[in-house]
């Protein structure tokens, strides 16, 4: 039920989100085709991402397993991370908002959003950058989770 829950809400978000921008959502929003997005995305990254999902986008050691204070490390962002399992509007809505506000509960992260941060087109370009690091086998795949979102 609860994964039913954060469907939900992030489903409402992601319309609300599309109406307030006129983004279409179908087959992914992230312009990682566009070489000036890009490079204002890796910039972007480096200044507010790379702290914690690191210069090469390689994420935290053992990011896959709960640290001390019971919260995973940040995850990689390349191919060998679990980014590219998520449909571009989740991508976005995590960045914008956060873990916590998606998920709710007693759910636990030190990902903070970055709605005070960044605005929306910001949060898309520094996507854009990081899908555009990955290998074509991953971004065809990545294409194919939108188109089926």
């Amino acid at each position: 039920m609860r994964n039913v829950t954060i469907a939900g809400a992030m489903f409402t978000m992601a319309a609300g989100m599309a109406h307030a921008q006129q983004v279409d959502l179908e087959g992914g929003i992230l312009p990682y085709e566009d070489e000036a997005a890009v490079a204002l995305g890796a910039s972007i990254y480096e200044d507010n991402c790379a702290s914690c999902h690191g210069a090469e986008l390689e994420g935290q050691p053992n990011w896959q397993d709960p640290g001390p204070n019971g919260r995973r490390p940040a995850p990689p962002h390349d191919a060998t991370g679990h980014t590219w399992h998520h449909p571009d509007s989740q991508l976005f809505l995590i960045t914008k908002f956060g873990i916590e506000a998606l998920v709710g509960g007693d759910y636990k992260s030190d990902m903070p959003g970055f709605k005070e941060v960044l605005n929306d087109q910001e949060i898309l370009d520094v996507l854009a950058f990081i899908k555009s690091t990955w290998p074509d086998r991953v971004i065809e795949t990545h294409n194919k989770i939108n188109a089926d979102q």
